[in-house]
């Protein structure tokens, strides 16, 4: 099973996205409670933009135990898959559970700052992305402006006269 699960991970590595899938499918069937394939399987989902048929093996992954990189990765991608199947609120509550766990991971920020644009929340979704571009940049015309950037990230709305 182990060779197998290689197999598919490179070929979805490799850009055969389908027989991948097909492949992680399998492995599913033969191995229902396995976290880690669980979660392959989703991703797998994924990257075919079938994001509807992720969400079952993201959240049977996740009550399964996952853990670790594999965790971290799972609520990105389930939080995300939540985002553009419409379901703001579930996606907000999967990245909050990530962002708690995993606080120094700014690409779950990010992508939760998407979440907040959908629910109107468009100054919280403002400040966090511009927060996770100061604190993750490497461009020196942005780090120039660092501290103007982030100071003005949670004042958009504020007129000075």
């Amino acid at each position: 099973m182990k060779k197998e699960l290689e197999k598919a991970i490179e070929l979805r590595n490799n850009g055969d996205y389908q027989e991948s899938n097909k492949l992680l499918i399998k492995l599913v069937e033969n191995d229902p409670n396995d976290a880690f394939i669980n979660y392959q399987c989703a991703w797998s989902f994924d990257v075919l933009g079938e994001e509807s048929r992720a969400v079952p093996y993201y959240e049977k992954a996740i009550r399964l135990g996952l853990s670790g990189k594999e965790l971290e990765g799972a609520l990105l991608g389930l939080g995300s898959t939540y985002r553009t199947l419409g379901e703001y609120e579930k996606s907000q509550e999967t990245f909050l559970k990530g962002i708690k766990i995993f606080p120094n991971n700014m690409a779950i920020q990010a992508f939760y700052s998407m979440t907040l644009y959908n629910l109107n929340e468009y100054s919280a979704a403002m400040e966090l992305l511009l927060k996770c571009l100061v604190d993750t940049t490497s461009d020196k015309d942005i780090l120039q402006y660092r501290k103007a950037i982030d100071f003005y990230a949670d004042k958009l709305d504020n007129v000075w006269e």
